[in-house]
Protein backbone atom coordinates (compact mmCIF):
# COMPACT_ATOMS: atom_id res chain seq x y z
CA UNK A 1 0.00 0.00 0.00
CA UNK A 2 2.88 2.39 0.78
CA UNK A 3 4.43 1.73 -2.64
CA UNK A 4 1.41 1.53 -4.94
CA UNK A 5 -1.71 2.38 -2.93
CA UNK A 6 -4.96 0.84 -4.18
CA UNK A 7 -3.10 -0.97 -6.93
CA UNK A 8 -1.76 -3.27 -4.22
CA UNK A 9 -4.91 -5.34 -4.88
CA UNK A 10 -3.63 -5.97 -8.40
CA UNK A 11 -0.28 -6.95 -6.92
CA UNK A 12 -1.99 -9.63 -4.83
CA UNK A 13 -3.55 -11.13 -7.97
CA UNK A 14 -0.20 -10.97 -9.76
CA UNK A 15 1.57 -12.78 -6.89
CA UNK A 16 -1.11 -15.46 -6.79
CA UNK A 17 -0.61 -16.13 -10.51
CA UNK A 18 3.19 -16.18 -10.23
CA UNK A 19 3.17 -18.56 -7.27
CA UNK A 20 0.40 -20.58 -8.95
CA UNK A 21 2.68 -21.59 -11.81
CA UNK A 22 5.49 -22.43 -9.39
CA UNK A 23 3.16 -24.50 -7.20
CA UNK A 24 2.03 -26.50 -10.24
CA UNK A 25 5.67 -27.38 -10.92
CA UNK A 26 6.16 -28.42 -7.30
CA UNK A 27 2.98 -30.50 -7.37
CA UNK A 28 4.21 -32.61 -10.28
CA UNK A 29 7.83 -32.95 -9.20
CA UNK A 30 6.92 -33.78 -5.58
CA UNK A 31 4.48 -36.47 -6.77
CA UNK A 32 7.47 -38.50 -8.01
CA UNK A 33 9.22 -38.84 -4.63
CA UNK A 34 8.40 -40.26 -1.22
CA UNK A 35 11.73 -39.50 0.50
CA UNK A 36 12.68 -36.59 2.78
CA UNK A 37 14.61 -33.74 1.16
CA UNK A 38 12.28 -31.73 -1.06
CA UNK A 39 14.09 -29.29 -3.35
CA UNK A 40 17.48 -30.73 -2.40
CA UNK A 41 16.37 -34.20 -3.48
CA UNK A 42 14.82 -32.94 -6.73
CA UNK A 43 17.92 -30.95 -7.71
CA UNK A 44 20.25 -33.82 -6.83
CA UNK A 45 18.27 -36.32 -8.92
CA UNK A 46 17.90 -33.91 -11.84
CA UNK A 47 21.28 -32.18 -12.00
CA UNK A 48 23.76 -34.10 -9.84
CA UNK A 49 25.23 -34.11 -6.35
CA UNK A 50 26.98 -30.73 -6.31
CA UNK A 51 23.94 -28.89 -7.68
CA UNK A 52 21.69 -30.69 -5.24
CA UNK A 53 23.90 -29.82 -2.29
CA UNK A 54 23.98 -26.14 -3.24
CA UNK A 55 20.18 -26.05 -3.49
CA UNK A 56 19.82 -27.81 -0.14
CA UNK A 57 22.33 -25.42 1.43
CA UNK A 58 20.58 -22.33 0.02
CA UNK A 59 17.18 -23.55 1.13
CA UNK A 60 18.47 -24.16 4.63
CA UNK A 61 19.61 -20.51 4.58
CA UNK A 62 16.09 -19.60 3.40
CA UNK A 63 14.49 -21.28 6.39
CA UNK A 64 16.97 -19.77 8.87
CA UNK A 65 16.42 -16.24 7.50
CA UNK A 66 12.65 -16.77 7.30
CA UNK A 67 12.57 -17.80 10.94
CA UNK A 68 14.58 -14.70 11.84
CA UNK A 69 12.24 -12.41 9.89
CA UNK A 70 9.08 -13.87 11.39
CA UNK A 71 10.46 -14.03 14.91
CA UNK A 72 11.27 -10.31 14.73
CA UNK A 73 7.76 -9.69 13.40
CA UNK A 74 6.35 -11.67 16.33
CA UNK A 75 8.14 -9.36 18.77
CA UNK A 76 6.79 -6.31 16.91
CA UNK A 77 3.20 -7.55 17.39
CA UNK A 78 3.93 -8.58 20.97
CA UNK A 79 4.84 -4.92 21.50
CA UNK A 80 1.09 -4.17 21.33
CA UNK A 81 0.75 -5.66 24.82
CA UNK A 82 4.33 -5.32 26.06
CA UNK A 83 6.22 -2.35 24.53
CA UNK A 84 9.63 -3.54 25.77
CA UNK A 85 9.30 -6.88 23.95
CA UNK A 86 11.39 -5.71 21.00
CA UNK A 87 14.04 -3.87 22.98
CA UNK A 88 17.38 -4.79 24.57
CA UNK A 89 17.63 -7.75 26.90
CA UNK A 90 13.89 -8.45 26.72
CA UNK A 91 14.18 -8.99 22.97
CA UNK A 92 17.12 -11.39 23.34
CA UNK A 93 15.45 -13.27 26.19
CA UNK A 94 12.20 -13.72 24.29
CA UNK A 95 14.04 -14.92 21.17
CA UNK A 96 15.91 -17.51 23.26
CA UNK A 97 12.62 -18.64 24.83
CA UNK A 98 10.81 -18.96 21.48
CA UNK A 99 13.64 -20.85 19.77
CA UNK A 100 14.09 -23.16 22.77
CA UNK A 101 10.38 -24.03 22.95
CA UNK A 102 10.13 -24.82 19.23
CA UNK A 103 13.35 -26.85 19.41
CA UNK A 104 11.90 -29.02 22.19
CA UNK A 105 8.66 -29.59 20.24
CA UNK A 106 10.58 -30.71 17.15
CA UNK A 107 12.96 -32.82 19.23
CA UNK A 108 10.02 -34.84 20.56
CA UNK A 109 8.88 -35.85 17.07
CA UNK A 110 7.29 -34.86 13.77
CA UNK A 111 3.83 -35.86 15.04
CA UNK A 112 4.09 -33.45 17.97
CA UNK A 113 5.32 -30.71 15.63
CA UNK A 114 2.46 -31.37 13.19
CA UNK A 115 -0.12 -31.29 16.00
CA UNK A 116 1.20 -27.93 17.16
CA UNK A 117 1.18 -26.60 13.59
CA UNK A 118 -2.44 -27.71 13.15
CA UNK A 119 -3.45 -26.01 16.40
CA UNK A 120 -1.69 -22.81 15.38
CA UNK A 121 -3.27 -22.99 11.90
CA UNK A 122 -6.79 -23.14 13.31
CA UNK A 123 -5.91 -20.45 15.82
CA UNK A 124 -4.70 -18.06 13.13
CA UNK A 125 -7.36 -18.70 10.48
CA UNK A 126 -10.32 -18.01 12.79
CA UNK A 127 -9.26 -14.41 13.66
CA UNK A 128 -8.42 -13.72 10.01
CA UNK A 129 -11.80 -15.07 8.86
CA UNK A 130 -13.58 -12.93 11.46
CA UNK A 131 -11.55 -9.88 10.41
CA UNK A 132 -12.37 -10.45 6.73
CA UNK A 133 -16.06 -11.24 7.25
CA UNK A 134 -16.91 -8.48 9.74
CA UNK A 135 -14.69 -5.92 8.04
CA UNK A 136 -16.56 -6.22 4.73
CA UNK A 137 -19.54 -4.48 6.35
CA UNK A 138 -17.45 -1.44 7.37
CA UNK A 139 -15.64 -0.71 4.13
CA UNK A 140 -15.54 2.91 3.03
CA UNK A 141 -15.53 3.03 -0.80
CA UNK A 142 -13.85 6.46 -0.67
CA UNK A 143 -10.68 4.79 0.66
CA UNK A 144 -10.15 3.04 -2.67
CA UNK A 145 -8.27 5.45 -4.90
CA UNK A 146 -6.86 4.44 -8.26
CA UNK A 147 -5.20 7.58 -9.54
CA UNK A 148 -2.01 7.63 -11.51
CA UNK A 149 -0.75 4.21 -12.56
CA UNK A 150 2.32 3.27 -10.45
CA UNK A 151 5.76 3.37 -12.01
CA UNK A 152 7.28 0.08 -13.10
CA UNK A 153 9.95 0.21 -10.37
CA UNK A 154 7.38 0.77 -7.60
CA UNK A 155 5.05 -1.98 -8.83
CA UNK A 156 7.83 -4.55 -9.28
CA UNK A 157 9.26 -3.66 -5.84
CA UNK A 158 5.82 -4.18 -4.32
CA UNK A 159 5.55 -7.58 -6.00
CA UNK A 160 8.99 -8.62 -4.71
CA UNK A 161 7.99 -7.72 -1.14
CA UNK A 162 4.49 -9.18 -1.38
CA UNK A 163 5.70 -12.49 -2.79
CA UNK A 164 6.90 -13.22 0.76
CA UNK A 165 3.26 -13.55 1.86
CA UNK A 166 2.65 -16.35 -0.66
CA UNK A 167 5.79 -18.41 -0.14
CA UNK A 168 6.37 -21.16 2.39
CA UNK A 169 4.27 -23.78 0.59
CA UNK A 170 7.45 -25.65 -0.30
CA UNK A 171 8.02 -26.57 3.35
CA UNK A 172 5.32 -29.24 2.92
CA UNK A 173 7.49 -31.25 0.52
CA UNK A 174 10.57 -31.43 2.79
CA UNK A 175 9.49 -34.11 5.33
CA UNK A 176 7.89 -36.37 2.67
CA UNK A 177 9.61 -39.40 4.21
CA UNK A 178 7.63 -38.79 7.40
CA UNK A 179 4.34 -38.08 5.59
CA UNK A 180 1.52 -40.51 4.79
CA UNK A 181 1.22 -41.20 1.03
CA UNK A 182 3.14 -38.02 0.08
CA UNK A 183 3.04 -38.62 -3.69
CA UNK A 184 -0.73 -38.09 -3.67
CA UNK A 185 -1.34 -35.97 -0.58
CA UNK A 186 1.40 -33.34 -1.04
CA UNK A 187 0.27 -32.12 -4.53
CA UNK A 188 -3.32 -31.79 -3.31
CA UNK A 189 -2.19 -29.91 -0.19
CA UNK A 190 -0.06 -27.49 -2.25
CA UNK A 191 -2.86 -26.58 -4.67
CA UNK A 192 -5.60 -26.33 -2.04
CA UNK A 193 -3.45 -24.18 0.27
CA UNK A 194 -2.61 -21.72 -2.51
CA UNK A 195 -6.23 -21.32 -3.59
CA UNK A 196 -7.43 -20.80 -0.02
CA UNK A 197 -4.67 -18.36 0.92
CA UNK A 198 -4.97 -16.30 -2.28
CA UNK A 199 -8.69 -15.66 -1.71
CA UNK A 200 -8.22 -14.93 2.00
CA UNK A 201 -5.28 -12.56 1.40
CA UNK A 202 -7.16 -10.55 -1.23
CA UNK A 203 -10.27 -10.17 0.96
CA UNK A 204 -8.09 -9.12 3.91
CA UNK A 205 -6.37 -6.49 1.76
CA UNK A 206 -9.75 -5.17 0.58
CA UNK A 207 -10.88 -4.81 4.20
CA UNK A 208 -7.59 -3.23 5.28
CA UNK A 209 -7.72 -0.59 2.51
CA UNK A 210 -11.43 0.02 2.97
CA UNK A 211 -11.34 0.51 6.74
CA UNK A 212 -7.93 2.06 7.50
CA UNK A 213 -7.24 5.39 5.73
CA UNK A 214 -3.59 5.48 6.90
CA UNK A 215 -2.84 1.89 6.00
CA UNK A 216 0.50 2.74 4.39
CA UNK A 217 1.81 4.24 7.63
CA UNK A 218 0.71 1.46 9.99
CA UNK A 219 3.22 -0.78 11.80
CA UNK A 220 0.51 -3.32 12.72
CA UNK A 221 -2.01 -2.84 9.89
CA UNK A 222 -4.51 -5.60 10.67
CA UNK A 223 -4.70 -4.66 14.32
CA UNK A 224 -5.14 -0.96 13.47
CA UNK A 225 -7.79 -1.77 10.87
CA UNK A 226 -9.68 -4.03 13.31
CA UNK A 227 -9.55 -1.21 15.85
CA UNK A 228 -11.45 0.99 13.38
CA UNK A 229 -14.52 -1.27 13.20
CA UNK A 230 -14.27 -3.53 16.29
CA UNK A 231 -12.73 -1.16 18.82
CA UNK A 232 -9.82 -1.87 21.18
CA UNK A 233 -11.06 -5.40 21.82
CA UNK A 234 -11.00 -6.12 18.08
CA UNK A 235 -7.46 -4.79 17.79
CA UNK A 236 -6.27 -6.97 20.68
CA UNK A 237 -8.10 -9.96 19.20
CA UNK A 238 -6.33 -9.57 15.86
CA UNK A 239 -2.94 -9.11 17.56
CA UNK A 240 -3.47 -12.41 19.38
CA UNK A 241 -4.39 -13.97 16.03
CA UNK A 242 -1.22 -12.54 14.48
CA UNK A 243 0.90 -13.92 17.33
CA UNK A 244 -0.64 -17.37 16.92
CA UNK A 245 -0.20 -17.14 13.16
CA UNK A 246 3.49 -16.30 13.39
CA UNK A 247 4.12 -18.99 15.99
CA UNK A 248 2.54 -21.53 13.65
CA UNK A 249 4.71 -20.28 10.82
CA UNK A 250 7.84 -20.53 12.98
CA UNK A 251 7.03 -24.08 14.04
CA UNK A 252 6.22 -25.28 10.52
CA UNK A 253 9.28 -23.60 9.04
CA UNK A 254 11.51 -25.02 11.74
CA UNK A 255 10.31 -28.54 10.97
CA UNK A 256 11.44 -28.10 7.36
CA UNK A 257 14.75 -26.41 8.17
CA UNK A 258 15.86 -28.93 10.78
CA UNK A 259 15.34 -31.83 8.34
CA UNK A 260 17.49 -30.37 5.54
CA UNK A 261 20.95 -31.06 7.07
CA UNK A 262 19.64 -34.51 8.06
CA UNK A 263 18.51 -35.26 4.49
CA UNK A 264 21.80 -34.05 2.98
CA UNK A 265 23.85 -36.03 5.50
CA UNK A 266 21.78 -39.14 4.70
CA UNK A 267 23.06 -38.74 1.13
CA UNK A 268 26.64 -38.57 2.54
CA UNK A 269 27.13 -34.96 1.43
CA UNK A 270 27.52 -33.72 5.01
CA UNK A 271 29.22 -35.35 8.02
CA UNK A 272 27.37 -38.51 9.04
CA UNK A 273 26.74 -37.41 12.62
CA UNK A 274 24.08 -35.04 11.22
CA UNK A 275 22.14 -38.09 9.98
CA UNK A 276 21.88 -39.61 13.46
CA UNK A 277 18.41 -39.97 14.98
CA UNK A 278 17.44 -40.16 18.64
CA UNK A 279 16.90 -43.73 19.88
CA UNK A 280 13.61 -42.93 21.59
CA UNK A 281 12.08 -40.07 19.58
CA UNK A 282 13.48 -41.07 16.17
CA UNK A 283 14.19 -37.41 15.33
CA UNK A 284 17.44 -36.03 13.81
CA UNK A 285 18.47 -34.42 17.07
CA UNK A 286 21.95 -33.23 16.01
CA UNK A 287 20.54 -31.57 12.89
CA UNK A 288 17.87 -29.98 15.09
CA UNK A 289 20.44 -28.62 17.56
CA UNK A 290 22.67 -27.23 14.80
CA UNK A 291 19.72 -25.51 13.14
CA UNK A 292 18.59 -24.03 16.46
CA UNK A 293 22.00 -22.52 17.19
CA UNK A 294 22.22 -20.89 13.75
CA UNK A 295 18.63 -19.62 13.92
CA UNK A 296 19.20 -18.15 17.38
CA UNK A 297 22.35 -16.25 16.35
CA UNK A 298 20.89 -14.88 13.10
CA UNK A 299 17.54 -13.91 14.66
CA UNK A 300 19.25 -11.85 17.36
CA UNK A 301 21.46 -10.10 14.78
CA UNK A 302 18.90 -9.47 11.98
CA UNK A 303 15.92 -7.16 11.50
CA UNK A 304 12.60 -8.10 9.89
CA UNK A 305 13.17 -6.40 6.53
CA UNK A 306 16.79 -7.49 6.05
CA UNK A 307 16.00 -11.14 6.84
CA UNK A 308 12.85 -11.01 4.67
CA UNK A 309 14.73 -9.69 1.64
CA UNK A 310 17.52 -12.28 1.80
CA UNK A 311 14.97 -15.04 2.34
CA UNK A 312 12.82 -14.03 -0.64
CA UNK A 313 15.72 -13.72 -3.11
CA UNK A 314 17.28 -17.04 -2.08
CA UNK A 315 13.92 -18.78 -2.14
CA UNK A 316 13.21 -17.63 -5.71
CA UNK A 317 16.50 -19.14 -6.87
CA UNK A 318 15.59 -22.43 -5.19
CA UNK A 319 12.14 -22.34 -6.80
CA UNK A 320 13.76 -21.95 -10.21
CA UNK A 321 15.70 -25.20 -9.78
CA UNK A 322 12.54 -27.23 -9.10
CA UNK A 323 10.74 -25.61 -12.04
CA UNK A 324 13.73 -26.46 -14.23
CA UNK A 325 13.72 -30.05 -12.93
CA UNK A 326 10.17 -30.66 -14.20
CA UNK A 327 11.02 -30.94 -17.94
CA UNK A 328 14.21 -32.87 -17.06
CA UNK A 329 12.21 -35.54 -15.24
CA UNK A 330 9.67 -35.62 -18.05
CA UNK A 331 12.42 -36.73 -20.43
CA UNK A 332 13.95 -39.37 -18.19
CA UNK A 333 12.84 -42.98 -17.73
CA UNK A 334 14.90 -43.74 -14.61
CA UNK A 335 12.83 -41.64 -12.15
CA UNK A 336 9.58 -42.61 -10.38
CA UNK A 337 6.34 -42.00 -12.24
CA UNK A 338 4.52 -38.72 -11.53
CA UNK A 339 1.25 -39.20 -9.64
CA UNK A 340 0.21 -35.67 -10.69
CA UNK A 341 0.74 -34.12 -14.13
CA UNK A 342 0.77 -30.36 -14.80
CA UNK A 343 -2.16 -29.62 -17.15
CA UNK A 344 -0.14 -27.09 -19.18
CA UNK A 345 2.65 -29.56 -19.95
CA UNK A 346 6.05 -27.81 -19.56
CA UNK A 347 4.52 -24.36 -20.20
CA UNK A 348 4.08 -23.90 -16.43
CA UNK A 349 7.80 -24.56 -15.97
CA UNK A 350 8.84 -22.06 -18.64
CA UNK A 351 6.50 -19.34 -17.38
CA UNK A 352 7.66 -19.90 -13.81
CA UNK A 353 11.29 -19.46 -14.81
CA UNK A 354 10.52 -16.28 -16.77
CA UNK A 355 8.61 -14.80 -13.81
CA UNK A 356 11.37 -15.72 -11.35
CA UNK A 357 13.98 -14.04 -13.56
CA UNK A 358 11.76 -10.96 -13.74
CA UNK A 359 11.44 -10.81 -9.96
CA UNK A 360 15.18 -11.25 -9.48
CA UNK A 361 15.85 -8.42 -11.93
CA UNK A 362 14.45 -6.04 -9.31
CA UNK A 363 17.02 -6.99 -6.66
CA UNK A 364 19.66 -4.56 -5.42
CA UNK A 365 22.68 -6.77 -6.10
CA UNK A 366 25.07 -4.39 -4.38
CA UNK A 367 23.49 -5.33 -1.05
CA UNK A 368 21.44 -8.53 -0.99
CA UNK A 369 23.14 -9.96 -4.08
CA UNK A 370 26.57 -9.78 -2.45
CA UNK A 371 25.29 -11.55 0.66
CA UNK A 372 23.77 -14.28 -1.50
CA UNK A 373 27.01 -14.71 -3.46
CA UNK A 374 29.02 -15.11 -0.24
CA UNK A 375 26.52 -17.63 1.13
CA UNK A 376 26.60 -19.68 -2.09
CA UNK A 377 30.43 -19.67 -2.04
CA UNK A 378 30.45 -20.92 1.57
CA UNK A 379 28.13 -23.74 0.48
CA UNK A 380 30.55 -24.84 -2.23
CA UNK A 381 33.47 -24.76 0.22
CA UNK A 382 31.52 -27.01 2.62
CA UNK A 383 30.63 -29.37 -0.23
CA UNK A 384 34.20 -29.81 -1.50
CA UNK A 385 35.61 -30.03 2.04
CA UNK A 386 33.19 -32.85 2.82
CA UNK A 387 34.04 -34.57 -0.47
CA UNK A 388 37.74 -34.41 0.41
CA UNK A 389 37.07 -35.75 3.91
CA UNK A 390 34.90 -38.61 2.60
CA UNK A 391 37.57 -39.63 0.06
CA UNK A 392 40.23 -39.71 2.79
CA UNK A 393 38.01 -41.86 4.99
CA UNK A 394 37.29 -44.26 2.13
CA UNK A 395 40.99 -44.42 1.17
CA UNK A 396 41.99 -45.24 4.75
CA UNK A 397 39.28 -47.90 4.90
CA UNK A 398 40.62 -49.53 1.70
CA UNK A 399 44.22 -49.43 3.00
CA UNK A 400 43.20 -50.94 6.35
CA UNK A 401 41.26 -53.67 4.56
CA UNK A 402 44.24 -54.56 2.36
CA UNK A 403 46.60 -54.59 5.37
CA UNK A 404 44.20 -56.88 7.21
CA UNK A 405 44.15 -59.31 4.27
CA UNK A 406 47.94 -59.33 4.09
CA UNK A 407 48.22 -60.04 7.82
CA UNK A 408 45.78 -62.89 7.51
Amino acid sequence: AALIGGYSLLAFFACAVIIGFIVLCYAEVSSRFAATGGMYLYAKEAFGSMFGFEVGWLYWIVRVTTFAANCNLLLAYLGFFFPQANEGSWRVGLIVLIVSAITVINFLGVRESSVMTNIFTVGKIIPLMIFATVGLFFIQPANFTFGEIPEYASFSSAILILIYAFVGFEAAVIPAGETKDPQKNVPFALLFALAFCAVLFIVIQIVAIGTLPDLAKSERPLADAAGQFMGSFGAAFIVVGALVSILGNLNGGYLASSRIPFAIAAQKQLPQFLAKTHEKFKTPYISIILTSVCILIFTIQASFISALTISTITRLIVYATTCLALPVFRQRKDVPKAEFKVPFDVLASMLSLILVVWLLSNVDYKKEGLVLLIVAAIGLIIYFANQFFQQNVESKAVINSEETKENL
